[in-house]
C-alpha cells in the first residue's frame, strides 16, 4: 500500500490545498494530511478546528478519488511523522520559485534523516498559485472577500472566527 503524507498547518485550508490533496490522492492508496500543531506560527484556528475543516473538505475528494484521506495532527519532525503513519512519500505543493528553494533544503535534510522516504512536488494549479493561508487570513481580517480562495464552509468558519 502506497501511503502519502501531505503536511501543513492548513490555517485555514484553501482551494490550493484542496487541489493538491485531490491530485495527490490519485498517486497513493492512502493520503494522510499531516496537520502541524506548530505553536510558533500562532494559528487562528485551533488544531481541532483545522482537523474538522480538513475532514469535512476531504469527504468529497475521498468519494471522487476512491482514496482514503485522513487528517493526522503532528508536532514532531516531519520525517518522524512520515514513519508514524507509514508514509513512503511526502507530498509538497509548490507555488513559486521561492517555495522550491525552501523545499529543496527540506528534501536534503529529510533524505539525510531517512533516505527511504521520497518527496514528490506538485505544482500549484495556475488558478491557485497566489493563494496562501496567511494572505487569506489577512484579507479576511481587513474585511476583504476571500470566496475565490476558500470553500463556502471555510469562508463561513473564517468569518465566524473573526467576528467572535
Amino acid at each position: 500500500m502506497r501511503i502519502g503524507l501531505y503536511p501543513g498547518t492548513f490555517d485555514p485550508i484553501t482551494l490550493g490545498h484542496i487541489d493538491i490533496i485531490g491530485r495527490a490522492a490519485r498517486l497513493v492508496d492512502k493520503l494522510v494530511i499531516g496537520v502541524a500543531i506548530n505553536r510558533d506560527k500562532g494559528p487562528l484556528f485551533s488544531l481541532k478546528e483545522r482537523v474538522a475543516m480538513i475532514e469535512a473538505e476531504c469527504v468529497k475528494l475521498t468519494v471522487q478519488t476512491g482514496t482514503e484521506i485522513v487528517a493526522h495532527p503532528f508536532e514532531n519532525l516531519l520525517i518522524d511523522c512520515a514513519r508514524d503513519v507509514g508514509a513512503g512519500i511526502i507530498i509538497r505543493g509548490l507555488r513559486a520559485v521561492t517555495d522550491f528553494e525552501y523545499e529543496f533544503q527540506m528534501v536534503g535534510m529529510n533524505r539525510a534523516l531517512d533516505a527511504s522516504v521520497e518527496t514528490v512536488f506538485l505544482m500549484a494549479d495556475a488558478r491557485h498559485q497566489a493563494i496562501a493561508s496567511k494572505l487569506v487570513k489577512e484579507i479576511a481580517q481587513l474585511e476583504g472577500d476571500v470566496t475565490r480562495f476558500v470553500t463556502p464552509q471555510v469562508n463561513e468558519a473564517l468569518l465566524a472566527k473573526l467576528r467572535g
